[in-house]
């Protein structure tokens, strides 16, 4: 793990791993970066485990109650934070079988600086579409990109922002 306390938007240490959303307070939904897999906890069921190997491409989150509030993928204030106060959903497509999951994340009691959360959303994508999902598993290489990514200047063009990001995977060291 990573000696200072960092984070990058929803995503924050949970113990000796990392997880999106708030895993410090009970009763919370959250999903941990589990070594083989998207670990969702709940407080109402059963562990669910994801394999890494099961996502595919189309990942993203949204902000809302519901997993259906497509129009609240975008809900920034003036001020550059996430709007409101309701919970986070992560998206993606699984494989054998094919499905849709959309895996609920509450939100920690401070807020999200938007430009963290949309960085997040891209590492997932990039890691995706690179087949190095896998990386999320270890807390130290997660610890590193999040270091790089987090705080700092917006980035002010999608180009950008993949370029940051690229930056920051080869940073924590996942170079192919």
């Amino acid at each position: 793990m990573t000696e200072q306390s960092v984070s990058l938007g929803p995503l924050a240490p949970a113990g000796d791993r990392w997880g999106i959303g708030d895993a410090v307070r009970p009763d919370r939904h959250w999903v941990e970066l589990h070594p083989d897999g998207f670990c969702r906890h709940r407080p109402d069921a059963e562990d669910q485990l994801i394999p890494w190997s099961r996502v595919m491409t189309g990942i993203w989150i949204t902000w809302g109650r519901f997993p259906w509030n497509a129009g609240s993928r975008g809900k920034y204030t003036l001020r550059g934070t996430v709007a409101g106060r309701t919970a986070g959903w992560l998206h993606m497509l699984l494989r054998l079988p094919y499905e849709e999951a959309a895996l609920r994340f509450d939100r920690h009691a401070g807020t999200y600086r938007a430009m963290d959360a949309v960085r997040l959303e891209e590492l997932l994508r990039q890691l995706v579409a690179t087949d190095r999902l896998p990386l999320l598993g270890d807390p130290d290489w997660v610890g590193r990109a999040v270091a790089h990514l987090s705080g700092g200047a917006p980035t002010r063009t999608p180009g950008a922002l993949r370029r940051a990001v690229t930056e920051a995977i080869e940073a924590a060291g996942a170079a192919r």
